[in-house]
């Protein structure tokens, strides 16, 4: 599995030396950022393709608040 940077500390998957600890990894288009992809409609888009410019074009749909302790 390759690494995985990711700056968000406060999301469940964030590990020590910022690295992500998912074991998968889902990212989006921003046109699609607000799918909800565990929704009974969400299953539609788990196969489909999209074309990004950039990486400011996208968006973790991994990313999960840090539960409180």
């Amino acid at each position: 599995m390759p690494a995985v940077k990711c700056s968000v500390a406060n999301c469940e998957y964030w590990a020590q030396g910022n690295n992500c600890n998912a074991s998968t990894i889902m990212i989006e288009i921003d046109k699609h950022a607000d799918v909800k992809y565990d929704a009974e409609f969400g299953a539609e888009f788990e196969d489909h393709q999209d074309r990004a410019a950039s990486s400011q074009n996208t968006c973790c749909h991994t990313f999960e608040p840090r539960k409180s302790k």
